[in-house]
C-alpha cells in the first residue's frame, strides 16, 4: 500500500524527558489515520514531527517521499493545530485570503480555492462576518478551512472535534472520509475513544509509545474486546505492550 509517512527509531526528547521513544510506523495513503491515546501521551508532538516544526533527537522521519520538514512539502501539508490559528478580528474571507497568499496560491487561483473550502465545509454565508463573533462550531470549521485551503496531499488534525456537539463532529467526520476518498490522506488525533471506530486505521498511543497499529477490526479481534476502548485497555495492560 502506497505510504503518505513513515519513521523510524524516531526519538525526541524535551528538556531530558523522552517524549516519543524510538518510534517506528506507517501511514497508508488515501486512508483516514487515527492517532489515539490519553492527554499528554505524545499525540501533538509526533503531529509536529511529521509536520516538521519539531526538533528530533534521533530516528527517521519521511513524508510524501521527502525527509520532514523539507520546503517542498510545504503546500502539500495541511496543520490545524488544537488552537484556532485563524484571526479573530478578520472576517473570515479576508483569513482566507491571507493564508491563501503566505501558502503561495497564485492571485488568480486563490477565489476559488476559497470558494471552494468554504463550500466544503458548508461556510457559506459567513465569509464577511468577523471570525471572533463564529459560535465554537463555527470557528472549528473555519480553522480547518486554513488547513484544507492548498487542496494538501495530508491533512494533520490535531484534535480537531474535541467540545464539539454530536451533529457537527458526525458531520466533520462525514467530511473527513470524503476528502480521503478524493486522494487526500488525514491523520486525525484524540483522546475520545469512541472516534477511534470512525477511522480506517488506528494507532494507539500510550506514554511516547504505540501500544498497536491496525485497522479497527484488527484491533477488536486481536484483543477479543467488545469495544475499542476496551481494546486499548486490554493492550495497555499488556507487560509488552509497548511495542506493536
Amino acid at each position: 500500500m502506497p505510504l503518505a509517512a513513515q519513521a523510524s527509531d524516531l526519538v525526541v526528547r524535551r528538556q531530558g524527558h523522552v517524549i516519543l521513544d524510538r518510534l517506528a510506523f506507517t501511514i497508508p495513503r488515501g486512508r483516514v489515520t487515527g492517532l489515539l491515546g490519553p492527554s499528554g501521551c505524545g499525540k501533538t508532538t509526533l503531529m509536529r514531527t511529521l509536520v516538521g516544526v519539531q526538533v528530533i533527537s534521533a530516528g527517521r522521519v519521511e513524508v510524501l517521499g521527502l525527509p520532514a520538514g523539507d520546503p517542498r512539502l510545504r503546500p502539500r501539508i495541511g496543520y490545524a493545530t488544537q488552537d484556532p490559528a485563524v484571526y479573530s478580528d478578520l472576517t473570515l474571507a479576508e483569513n482566507l485570503r491571507y493564508f491563501g497568499t503566505v501558502l503561495g496560491l497564485p492571485r488568480g487561483r486563490l477565489a476559488d480555492a476559497i470558494a471552494r473550502t468554504v463550500a466544503t465545509l458548508d461556510l457559506g454565508g459567513l465569509e464577511h462576518r468577523v471570525v471572533g463573533t463564529f459560535s465554537g462550531g463555527q470557528l472549528a470549521r473555519a480553522d480547518l478551512a486554513v488547513a484544507l485551503l492548498a487542496q494538501p496531499d495530508l491533512l494533520v488534525l490535531d484534535e480537531p472535534t474535541v467540545g464539539l456537539d454530536p451533529v457537527l463532529r458526525r458531520d466533520l467526520w462525514a467530511t473527513f472520509h470524503r476528502l480521503a476518498a478524493g486522494g487526500a490522506t488525514l491523520l486525525v488525533s484524540s483522546h475520545v475513544m469512541d472516534e477511534a471506530a470512525r477511522c480506517d486505521h488506528l494507532l494507539f498511543m500510550r506514554e511516547g509509545r504505540f501500544l498497536a497499529a491496525a485497522s479497527p477490526d484488527e484491533m477488536l479481534a486481536t484483543t477479543g474486546a467488545a469495544s475499542l476502548e476496551s481494546a486499548f485497555l486490554a493492550l495497555a495492560s499488556r507487560p509488552q505492550a509497548a511495542r506493536p
